[in-house]
């Protein structure tokens, strides 16, 4: 039976000026240290989440070399978009250059096999967030439809589900969002995220809730190692 990790928050950036350690030593040298890890950690036959923010790239030509990158370590793997994926652009461009071995999920569903489903979608932050702006609101509505679209994807098809969402469902300090009751409802058993970095780690609510057990996978939190999930 295959393993399943996760890991949100890779920002490579092999074809971009974005050096990452602008943001902190976290961050020295954090492609190397995937790579050392991922490859320590993770087996051909494994499964690598990524929910959201691979790369800071700006087109699908930019990407490549981060997509290749990924690709060339163990495992297969599953993308999700992230709030900086610009490259990220209608669904049958990008799978048009994924390297083998390599998927996405967006407003569907996905099997792993093993009976093992995934749903998500990127999410946004919720309108009373403090750092929230007047086009939020309409931006997280449609977050939310996308992933009842996803979960409704996933009815009567699996025996277990993972959900991945790049923005946190629920916040230590603001609560639950209305990704909550969906992935609830949908009978999710674990829910995988990411999007919180430095100092925002501690609003990061992990645990299990109504049924859900929410794991925390931001590549700076992890420091770098892939976390296995269990399920």
């Amino acid at each position: 039976m295959s393993r399943i990790f996760a890991i949100a928050d890779t920002h490579l950036g092999r074809s971009v000026d974005k050096p990452m350690d602008i943001f902190g030593p976290a961050w020295e040298r954090h492609d190397e240290r995937l790579a050392e890890a991922w490859t320590a950690t993770v087996s051909d036959d494994d499964w690598v989440l990524i929910p959201g923010d691979v790369s800071w790239a700006m087109n699908l030509d930019e990407v490549a070399a981060d997509l290749e990158f990924l690709a060339s370590l163990p495992g297969r793997t599953l993308l999700l978009k992230g709030n900086h994926d610009y490259w990220w652009s209608s669904r049958a461009k990008v799978e048009a250059v994924l390297p083998t071995g390599m998927f996405v999920l967006q407003n569907d569903a996905f099997d792993l096999g093993d009976g093992i489903g995934v749903v998500g979608t990127r999410g946004w932050q919720p309108p009373e967030a403090p750092r929230a702006g007047p086009h939020d609101a309409k931006i997280y509505a449609r977050e939310v439809q996308r992933l009842a679209l996803s979960t409704e994807a996933a009815r009567d098809r699996f025996d277990r589900l993972i959900a991945m969402i790049h923005y946190p469902p629920y916040y230590v300090g603001i609560g639950k969002t209305e990704f909550v009751p969906l992935l609830e409802k949908a009978g999710v058993d674990v829910c995988l995220f990411g999007h919180l970095h430095g100092r925002d780690h501690r609003y990061a609510f992990q645990g299990e809730h109504g049924g859900v057990r929410y794991q925390f996978v931001a590549a700076d939190y992890l420091e770098f190692r892939p976390a296995l999930v269990r399920i």
